[in-house]
């Protein structure tokens, strides 16, 4: 599940090879499997490999010689002089005794698969000229692309799409995942990822010691809260949720509701009065409450059983919110804020920011989308236009103190201390309208039953894709509570628990 950059990558290499396998060793074992995905994936057929003049295009020698053994029809276009190859994508050329074609898009013709291995995960520049006209010709073949390591064209650490990018049917990297093939637009372009063993051993994360990690429930596992047969509701905590006004009651609704299902023992609105009957008439195992200002949240909170706090959803942007989201920080208590309650500070996030890290508990979670966390941190892009949306996000947990998640269909949850997660199961009919109140809802049920908020925020991003994914097509945000015990059954099994 550890995600490695581009340069962790390259010391994982390093750190095999001073350990004693060499580096056409392992080019030899790259190449080997990516012959055997281009046979899976047309088992018949004529292939065509693309090489570049870096390793990538050794891989791509390999895997034609290996190929060619198993009486393939197989040749290779490459795209600079033969001899002007080095180190190991020579020796890897040199056993090559096929046929190379010239770097001409007219060379494509029809085979049945072509392997992409020109630029792999090194690229860090638009390719221009013959590399560009290449990558253009390949995506209009209708031709099945296998690439290696990454779609060329894409920025193996953002993700990003440098002007123009390969769009793979599958990919094959090696030993670990990079940020890219997580992260849009990359992911888009990869196609099914394969991660193929090349004889790296897990021993290099040691001294590597990566902090981004692919959010699967193996990341959370030790801080999922599992039910006890001695369990009371009290045990499993209490969540506060603060509703709108009369006419924007809905969206907190969504995230008590969600915050029960997701496990807390107790959930109360917290509504102001003139939609107090409006709450009161639609809720029934959740509580509501009269809370019209700061000093009466304040009494509220003066109760320490309220453990866990959602602040955001549809609660209006304003003074009042201000008001709530400072005094639900001065207590020891896990909080939950999204929409409205980061809008609200849009034009004084100094001040949010001082808020939280003077918290006496540190279990904060932030839920922007693009568009909120943009208002509230810099413009992504703005300080750095490389830099990806991983690190965009861990700059605004360490700026800020809380852990922040970036929402989308690649969600981002990042801590202070640099531990990030990057989600992958998110169907597209995720966008609709109340979603993240209800993914800021689940996230508070887990803080509520003392959950850290990293594992937390990583754990129910996950089970809200998940319930998405279970749901399926026309899916609305109140279905996403309904899915979550078919969720939970899920997980219960696959963690040996009996219930």
């Amino acid at each position: 599940m550890e995600i490695l950059t581009v340069d962790e990558m390259d010391r994982a290499d390093r750190l095999t090879i001073a350990a004693g396998t060499t580096g056409f060793a392992l080019m030899q074992q790259a190449g080997r499997a990516v012959a055997d995905a281009a046979q899976a994936l047309a088992p018949t057929g004529a292939i065509l490999v693309i090489a570049g003049r870096g390793n990538n295009g050794g891989d791509g020698f390999v895997a034609a010689a290996e190929l060619a053994k198993r009486g393939r029809d197989v040749a290779v276009v490459l795209l600079c002089n033969r001899d002007s190859l080095k180190g190991d994508a020579a020796l890897a050329a040199q056993a090559w005794h096929g046929e190379v074609l010239p770097c001409d898009p007219a060379a494509l013709g029809r085979p049945a698969l072509i392997i992409d291995a020109l630029f792999g995960a090194g690229l860090n520049r638009p390719p221009k000229g013959d590399p560009r006209d290449m990558i253009a010709a390949m995506n209009a073949s209708g031709v099945p692309i296998l690439s290696v390591d990454l779609p060329s064209g894409t920025n193996g650490t953002t993700g990003e799409v440098m002007g123009i990018a390969v769009t793979a049917t599958r990919t094959v990297t090696f030993f670990r995942r990079k940020p890219a093939h997580l992260l849009l637009p990359g992911r888009l372009h990869c196609g099914e990822v394969e991660v193929a063993d090349i004889g790296i051993g897990a021993q290099v994360l040691d001294d590597i010691q990566p902090k981004a990690f692919e959010n699967a429930p193996d990341l959370w596992r030790a801080s999922f809260p599992l039910p006890r047969i001695d369990g009371h509701k009290y045990a499993r905590g209490h969540a506060v949720v603060v509703s709108g006004g009369q006419a924007s009651t809905g969206a907190g609704r969504l995230a008590a509701r969600a915050a029960l299902r997701a496990g807390a023992g107790l959930v109360t609105v917290a509504s102001p009065s003139d939609a107090l009957a409006v709450n009161a008439a639609a809720l029934t195992a959740v509580m509501v409450r009269a809370v019209d200002d700061r000093a009466q949240f304040g009494e509220m909170l003066s109760d320490a059983r309220f453990n866990a706090c959602v602040i955001g959803p549809g609660a209006g942007v304003g003074e009042r919110t201000r008001g709530l989201v400072l005094e639900a920080l001065t207590g020891r208590r896990a909080v939950v804020l999204d929409a409205d309650a980061l809008t609200s500070f849009a034009d004084a996030p100094e001040a949010l920011f001082a808020a939280i890290k003077g918290a006496r508990d540190s279990q904060i979670v932030l839920t922007p989308h693009a568009g909120e966390f943009a208002r509230l941190f810099k413009e992504p892009g703005e300080a750095d236009p490389v830099s990806s949306k991983l690190e965009q996000t861990r700059a605004a947990a360490r700026e800020s103190g809380a852990v922040v998640l970036l929402k989308g269909p690649d969600t981002v949850v990042a801590s202070p201390d640099g531990r990030a997660s990057i989600a992958a199961n998110a169907p597209p009919w995720l966008a609709t309208a109340g979603s993240g109140d209800v993914l800021a809802g689940i996230i508070a049920g887990l803080l509520a039953q003392h959950v850290p908020a990293f594992e937390a925020a990583s754990m129910g991003v996950w089970m809200h894709g998940e319930a998405a994914r279970e749901f399926g097509p026309g899916l609305i945000a109140e279905d996403l509570p309904e899915m979550l015990p078919e969720i939970l059954r899920g997980l219960y099994d696959e963690f040996g628990v009996d219930y």
